[in-house]
Formats: C-alpha cells, structure tokens, sequence
C-alpha cells in the first residue's frame, strides 16, 4: 500500500473511533432520518395526488401528525398506564397462583400423571429464577425512561431533527455525500435511494403486521375474559416491531393477568398467542412484505443480539432498520462495487 492509502486507512479509523463516542446521538439522528423519510414518502404522496406544493404538503403532514398524536395520547395513554401500572403490580400474584396450582397438581395428580416424572422438579426455584429474571427484564425496559428529563431532550431532539431533515432532504443528503470522494457520488446515490425504499417498505410492512397482531390478540383476550385487553393488545402490537424477541415478551403480560383467574384460562391465552404469531409469520406477513428488504430470520435474529449489545435498548427497538440499511451497503458497496471488482 502507498503512503497515501495507509493515510487514508488510518483516517478511516481515527473517524469511526470517534463516531463510536457519540454512538448514542448518531443513534437519535439514524431515527429522525427514518421518521423523516416516512413522512417524505407521505408529502411526496400529497404533491402527487392533489398537486400541492411541498410547503403545503409538509404543512398538512405535520398538522395531520400532531393530531393524531394528540388524540392518541388523550384517548389511548391514559387508559393504557392505568392498566399497565395495575398489570405489572399483579404479575407477582399470578405466578405466586401458578406455583400453588402445580404444587396442589403434582401432590393430588390424575391418574395418567406419574409423579416419579416430576420428583426433581423444584418449583419453588423455578419460579424465583422466571421471577428474577422478568424483573430484570422490565428493570432495564423502564430504566431507560426512568431519567424523564433526559427522555424528554431526546425526543426534542428527534423531533427538531425529524422536521429539518423533512423541510430539506435534498441538502442533507447532498451534505452527506460531501463526505465521500467525489468519484462514488453518483454510486452512493443509487444506494441512499434503495435505502429508502427498503426503510418504507420495512415501516409500512412492520406497521400493516403490528395492526393486525393488535387487533386479533385484542379478540382473543376479550372472548377469553382476560382483563387489561387495551394493554396487552397494544403491548402485543408494539413488541411485534422488534422481531423474535417482542413477540415473546408480549405473552408474559397476558399471561400474567390469565393466572389470576386459572391455569386453563393461561394455557389457551399461550395457545391464542402462538397461533396469532405463526399466522402473522408465515401467512400475513410474507402476502404484506412482497416488497419488503428480505432479511434472512437468523441474520435478524444475529443483527437484534449485536446492536442490542453495543448500543443499549435503543439499540434493540432500532436492529432492524439498521440491519436493513446494513444489508443494503454492504450488498451495494461492499460486494458489488469492491469484492467483486478484486
């Protein structure tokens, strides 16, 4: 290598050293971008249907956004804390119930149950190890909105940044193309463009899918009778953008509030949420996603464990539009343009 590439190398590193320190603001910037381009995609939609202009058209997308922000946090928060603090104080109780419940059947078991099955089984120990580890699990959730000062900054700062990238994306996106030599603007172009198109189709697959988890597990929990059906059908909806891990957690709440009424009850809400699961897996989620940037389940799965480590919970919400924008320069960049040119 000459002087200049081993230059050009060490300034590469020296760059991404110090990207890696503000790793947690390039994350808030990489979710104004992906909120920005939804919106564009919506402002482009109004230009092209009804001929507006795009001031008009940001105009009545923000409006038409805040709007519907403000009658979901009137209508649908209030309910959904009051019913998420009650649920969460209950969850203890439940699986205290099912401790009792499998200790009364193992001791009086029908007649096809050999307990010489389930002589080792502690599950006094059990249930302190689930116990333990739910509370670890909802500590680290709620941890990160536990500072509400801090909270409320980031999402100023989305908000601020959503607006500026939607009022010029051209110019940001020409300020980050200033960044690469001048040869490959044109190639990184092409690339940014199929980065949006993966990231829309993405939103709007995960959005169409979260709907239909929300709406069907909400049915299923009202004709069972299990209380909290807003919570946990919201929960189920909001967990299902986080692939894999989500739908698991979405249970425990559910399943929780079940135990409080009997064992049958909890069985068939696990039941319900396998099927609603595995329907919107491999039925409702291939026929909407035909578009949609195909991620292999374990390089998902690969993508949630890596950027859940090296960049927090909002790392986790965040894995898979990274993974999408990932996939895509690496497929463009990496593969097409380098490997196989070398």
């Amino acid at each position: 290598m000459k002087f200049n590439d081993w230059l050009g190398l060490l300034s590469l590193i020296i760059s991404l050293l110090i990207l890696w320190q503000f790793r947690q603001i390039l994350l808030l910037v990489f979710t104004a971008a992906v909120l920005a381009t939804a919106l564009n995609a919506l402002v482009r939609w109004l230009i092209k249907k009804f001929k507006l202009t795009r001031k008009k058209s940001i105009l009545i997308t923000v409006v038409g956004v805040f709007l519907a922000s403000v009658l979901f946090i009137l209508f649908i928060i209030p309910p959904f804390i009051d019913q998420l603090l009650e649920l969460i104080r209950l969850i203890p109780v439940g699986f205290q119930r099912l401790e009792v419940w499998v200790n009364d059947f193992i001791k009086n078991p029908p007649p096809w149950f050999h307990q010489s099955d389930f002589e080792s089984l502690k599950f006094p120990e059990i249930n302190q190890q689930i116990a333990s580890l739910a509370t670890k699990v909802f500590n680290n959730f709620f941890a990160f909105f536990s500072n509400s000062t801090a909270v409320a900054l980031q999402l100023l700062l989305i908000l601020v940044l959503t607006l500026m990238f939607l009022a010029e994306p051209l110019a940001y996106r020409n300020l980050l193309l200033q960044l690469l030599p001048s040869s490959y603007r044109e190639r990184a172009q092409e690339i940014i463009n199929k980065n949006e198109v993966g990231l829309l189709a993405w939103l709007k697959g995960v959005s169409i899918n979260s709907i239909f988890v929300t709406v069907f597990c909400g049915l299923g929990l009202l004709l069972l009778g299990i209380p909290f059906v807003l919570t946990n059908a919201l929960i189920a909806g909001v967990f299902n953008f986080v692939p894999n891990i989500g739908p698991g957690l979405s249970v425990v709440f559910p399943l929780a509030a079940a135990l409080l009424n009997s064992p049958e009850k909890a069985i068939l809400v696990v039941l319900w949420y396998v099927i609603v699961q595995n329907v919107e897996s491999y039925w409702f989620s291939p026929l909407v996603m035909k578009k949609q940037v195909n991620l292999l389940p374990g390089a998902t799965l690969i993508a949630q464990m890596f950027f859940a480590s090296f960049l927090g919970f909002l790392g986790l919400v965040l894995a898979l539009p990274l993974a999408v924008v990932a996939k895509t320069w690496i497929e463009e960049a990496l593969v097409k343009d380098f490997l196989n040119n070398h």
